[in-house]
């Protein structure tokens, strides 16, 4: 963290109360999993990473972006933090006026305080037991740089994965396709020589970036069709360190 300095009643992300905001560089760590869980933050600029490491391995359980709150369920659970955040790219946070969130969470009524704190505990109880089983972690984004192919107006393009899971992944693209297209996806495994071909759709895309490392220009694809076998061959590079 390069500097914290007093911020006003609200910020711009939205009507949320902040009293400083915080800047941090990419993948510089805003906190750590197991740490106390007394602030909740809002994205103001830039992106954070949820992650843990499990088996030496970096799973990203999610991306918070500009006006999004993270560090939410430990402040409401009253448990240790069940992951760690770190910023990618320049990214700027909000620090969440811990009084203010007392005095709204105060003011609902007894019941409606014990369905959100079950939630919370029930939502960490969900992350422990799909980080530690294989199986989920196919649903989770795995950093992981992988050979692809794609065709784009007739043409073959060479690309790489940004990140993976068992269901999409990330392609580093100059040229993404438009949200929405369904294209046929040649991943190129390693130490295999022939190519695991899906059918996939753009979920989202990006042509610009402030940070090239962080967020990649590119686009997020979904696969919609994979084999038995292709699942399997997938989740078998996914687990590997």
């Amino acid at each position: 963290m390069d500097g914290t300095a007093e911020w006003g009643s609200y910020n711009e992300a939205g009507m949320i109360d902040v009293i400083s905001e915080e800047h941090y560089e990419n993948s510089q760590v805003i906190f750590e999993e197991q740490s106390s869980g007394d602030w909740i933050y809002v994205v103001e600029t830039g992106a954070v990473e949820l992650y843990r490491v499990v088996e030496g391995k970096t799973v990203v359980l999610a991306v918070a972006r500009e006006g999004e709150v993270f560090g939410e369920m430990a402040f409401i659970g009253g448990y240790p933090r069940t992951a760690s955040a770190r910023a990618l790219g320049d990214t700027v946070v909000g620090v969440i006026d811990r009084k203010s969130l007392d005095y709204e969470y105060n003011k609902m009524s007894p019941t409606m305080r014990l369905v959100i704190k079950s939630l919370a505990i029930r939502l960490k109880q969900t992350t422990d037991a799909c980080v530690g089983k294989t199986d989920c972690r196919r649903d989770m984004r795995v950093p992981k740089v992988l050979a692809l192919t794609f065709k784009d107006k007739g043409s073959f393009v060479k690309a790489y994965s940004h990140n993976v899971s068992g269901n999409g992944l990330f392609i580093k693209t100059p040229t993404p396709l438009n949200q929405g297209d369904i294209f046929t996806l040649d991943i190129h495994l390693p130490n295999d020589e022939n190519p695991m071909s899906v059918t996939a759709t753009v979920a989202w895309s990006r042509s610009q970036t402030n940070d090239p490392v962080a967020r990649p220009v590119g686009m997020g694809v979904k696969f919609t069709v994979t084999s038995p076998g292709d699942a399997k061959r997938l989740k078998d590079i996914l687990n590997q360190p």
